[in-house]
C-alpha cells in the first residue's frame, strides 16, 4: 500500500482529482490517500472543508482503477486551532492549509511511511518508484528547490514532495519543532523553511522526483506545476495549474497529461451533474 498525504479545502478538488487520476493510471499498487482538511471561516469564507461528497467521489474514481484504492478524509480543525490559532504565519505565502502537513505526527492513524504531495502535482510515472526509496535513518527525502538552492542554500528543498519517515520524525520531534517555529517567527516560506530549519537528517533526490519546470523528460515521475520565475520579455512570475488545460498547453507547452486531463474533465462533469441531481 502506498500511503499518500494531501492537504486542502473544498477548492482543491480539481487538484486532487487530476493528481489521483494521473497516479492511478500509472500505478498498479494500491494507494491510500489521506486528505487533511479544516474549517477556518474566521479567516476567509472560502476556507471550508473539502466535503465528504468530494472525497467519496475521489474514492469511487480511483477504485475503478484498483478496488483496494482508498481515500480518507481527516478534519483536523481542532488540532490546527490548538497549534496555530492567531500565529504570525497564518497569512502564509499560500494559505493556512500549507501548515496542515506539520500536524502529521499528532494525527491518529497516520502510517509510519507517508508521501506528501502538493495539490498542483501530476504523476508521470509509477509512483511506487518514489515511494519505495529507502528513508531509514533520515527524517524525509526531498528534491532541491529550483531557485532556493541558489538563493538560500545548496541543500534548500522544495516541500511540494516529501517522502516522510514518520517513525523517525516522531522520534526526533521534527514536526513539533517546526510547529514551534511557525508560532514564533514570521517566515516568507513558512512551512517549508520551518521544516528545513528543524531537520536533523534528510536525503536529497534527483529532480525527476519533483520536476519544477520541464515536464517532457521521459524519466520524470513527479511534475510540479508550481509558480515559476520568468525573465522574458520582462521579469515576472507564472502560476498555471494542471487543471487549467488551455493555459498549460499555451504557456507551458505541456501535453504530457492530455489523456488524464480528458478523463478529469469528464469526471468533473459527472460530479457536477450528480450534485445537481442529488
Amino acid at each position: 500500500m502506498i500511503n499518500l498525504l494531501l492537504c486542502g479545502n473544498k477548492k482543491v478538488f480539481d487538484g486532487a482529482l487530476t493528481q489521483l487520476i494521473s497516479m492511478t493510471n500509472r500505478t498498479k499498487e494500491a494507494v491510500h490517500a489521506y486528505i487533511m482538511t479544516m474549517e477556518l471561516g474566521r479567516l476567509s469564507p472560502g476556507y471550508v472543508c473539502i466535503t465528504e461528497e468530494q472525497t467519496d467521489f475521489l474514492e469511487r474514481v480511483i477504485q475503478e482503477k484498483n478496488p483496494d484504492n482508498r481515500v480518507t478524509r481527516l478534519d483536523v480543525t481542532e488540532l490546527y486551532e490548538a497549534e496555530f490559532h492567531g500565529c504570525v504565519n497564518e497569512g502564509a505565502y499560500c494559505t493556512p492549509y500549507t501548515l496542515l502537513r506539520l500536524l502529521a505526527d499528532i494525527v491518529p492513524g497516520i502510517p509510519d511511511k507517508l508521501l506528501y504531495l502538493d495539490m498542483d502535482v501530476m504523476i508521470a510515472g509509477d509512483i511506487k518508484e518514489l515511494y519505495d526509496i529507502d528513508v531509514s535513518g533520515v527524517e524525509y527525502a526531498a528534491v532541491r528547490e529550483k531557485y532556493g538552492c541558489w538563493l538560500i542554500r545548496p541543500d534548500y528543498f522544495n516541500a511540494g514532495m516529501l517522502l516522510l519517515n514518520m517513525e523517525e520524525i516522531r522520534r526526533t520531534g521534527l514536526l513539533g519543532k517546526a510547529r514551534q517555529r511557525i508560532r514564533g517567527k514570521k517566515m516568507l516560506f513558512a512551512d517549508q523553511t520551518a521544516i528545513f530549519k528543524s531537520t536533523k537528517k534528510k536525503k536529497l533526490l534527483p529532480r525527476r522526483f519533483n520536476e519544477q519546470s520541464r515536464f517532457d523528460r521521459k524519466d520524470t515521475v513527479v511534475c510540479h506545476f508550481c509558480k515559476r520565475l520568468m525573465f522574458r520579455p520582462y521579469p515576472h512570475t507564472e502560476n498555471y495549474k494542471q487543471w487549467q488545460v488551455e493555459e498549460i498547453h499555451k504557456y507551458l507547452n505541456c501535453y504530457t497529461f492530455d489523456a488524464d486531463l480528458e478523463e478529469y474533465l469528464r469526471r468533473k462533469r459527472e460530479f457536477e451533474t450528480n450534485a445537481l441531481c442529488g
